[in-house]
């Protein structure tokens, strides 16, 4: 593999060309291992960024793909259906809120974000009203386009140096509450605060339920979602919910927001909507949203990706939702959460560890010192792992098919890292 050539030239996720971190040669990935170009093999602990839930090279997954491939792999969604995307929205429809009816095909998950906006703005149009504000948290992250830039905290995320080309949103304090103490109504304070002095220009609250991702891996309180579902409900104020992260069970619920008994107006899902195989996402609305929008002076949505409804993308889609349907993931995800409540504790006594966390198949270990990407990630490819730490916070996000040695695994190359003083800067 020329990876010298992948050095002078190819632009790898968050790293610099002129000193750009090692990337090490995948060549296979089966089941929870990630083959490496020299035979190594990592228990995976990220998922592929939370998507390969059942794992790589799932055989019912690959029949899918090898199947509709022959048949087509794409065909425009303007003027045409076909049945892959009939399929998955049919099960799209049945596993997410009740309430949810409209289903809107995408690219990505940043892609599903900025539809919701748009959604959310061109509903408000349709009513007479221009409302063009959006209310969100510090210490979210909805993606790295631009609309979706600019509803992620514009002071405290990798987004920081867009401030001032982006549009000005408001924003509320997250909630301190973590998931398991004990409830702390003043939490919902800042959003109160916001609501009623800008409710008549707020089209739709917009957050990530239950954990915040890459904006702090922060697990709150489900009463908080209750909370802010209220006051949408009083403000009469769109609230959607961005579960790309945190759909399809890896919170161990479908979908967070069901921690909380709330349904949102609009939901974006993604990355694990494959399991992993490709890009594909989705936007679903209420019956209201999706026929108030296109009865305004548009006629329509005013919205359609090229790839749009890709129909090798959907079977696969449709393939995963079918493995969802057999409700092996709630037991999978449920022993995962049982080995992080056993594992982590013992790692907070760490001199170097500042808080512990879990819910679901997510653990999190949050340092007191950044990492040093560089020298932890060579030392947890040495322990047999593949962890993609960054700031302060190492994660974990294992595929629900992983066994109890395999998180046994993970945690241990974790603690080996705090034991190692290199690791961190």
């Amino acid at each position: 593999m020329d990876l010298t050539f992948d050095r002078r030239h190819i632009w790898h996720p968050y790293t610099s060309t002129l000193t750009p971190l090692t990337c090490y040669p995948v060549v296979s990935a089966n089941g929870v291992q990630i083959q490496l170009e020299n035979g190594k093999q990592l228990v995976d602990g990220m998922s592929s960024w939370w998507s390969a839930i059942h794992g790589y090279n799932h055989p019912a997954l690959n029949a899918a793909a090898h199947g509709q491939i022959d048949k087509m792999s794409h065909v425009m969604f303007g003027g045409i259906t076909h049945e892959p995307a009939i399929e998955l929205c049919k099960k799209l429809l049945n596993f997410a809120p009740s309430n949810l009816e409209h289903v809107f095909l995408a690219d990505s998950g940043s892609v599903a974000v900025e539809v919701s906006l748009k959604m959310a703005l061109q509903y408000w149009h349709a009513k007479g009203e221009q409302r063009s504000k959006f209310l969100t948290l510090r210490d979210g992250y909805h993606g790295d386009t631009f609309a979706a830039m600019s509803v992620t905290d514009p002071n405290n995320s990798m987004h920081s140096l867009y401030k001032g080309f982006l549009p000005e949103h408001i924003f509320a304090d997250s909630p301190k509450t973590g998931f398991w103490q004990d409830w702390d109504e003043s939490d919902l304070e800042s959003v109160k605060d916001k609501l009623s002095r800008h409710h008549k220009e707020i089209a739709a609250v917009i957050l990530e339920p239950i954990i915040q991702g890459a904006g702090g891996m922060r697990i709150y309180h489900p009463n908080f979602l209750k909370g802010v579902r209220e006051l949408c409900d009083s403000y009469g104020v769109l609230l959607i919910l961005d579960e790309i992260a945190t759909g399809f069970g890896r919170t161990g619920k479908m979908f967070a927001c069901e921690h909380a008994g709330i349904q949102p107006d609009i939901l974006c899902v993604g990355k694990a909507l494959t399991g992993g195989y490709m890009t594909l996402s989705a936007t679903l609305a209420t019956k209201n949203v999706a026929d108030t929008v296109c009865g305004g002076e548009a006629g329509c949505f005013m919205h359609g990706p090229t790839f749009m409804g890709n129909p090798l993308a959907c079977a696969v889609a449709e393939a995963s939702m079918t493995l969802l349907e057999n409700g092996e993931w709630k037991e999978q995800t449920h022993q995962i959460e049982t080995a992080f409540a056993e594992l982590l504790p013992k790692l907070k006594q760490h001199a170097l560890v500042s808080d512990v966390r879990w819910l679901g198949a997510i653990g999190v270990v949050e340092a007191t010192k950044s990492v040093n990407m560089e020298v932890i990630q060579a030392h947890f490819v040495e322990q047999g792992v593949w962890i993609r730490p960054f700031g302060k916070l190492i994660y974990m996000m294992p595929p629900y098919i992983s066994s109890m040695a395999n998180i046994e695994q993970l945690v241990a190359a974790i603690e080996s890292a705090l034991n190692n003083p290199d690791c961190f800067q």
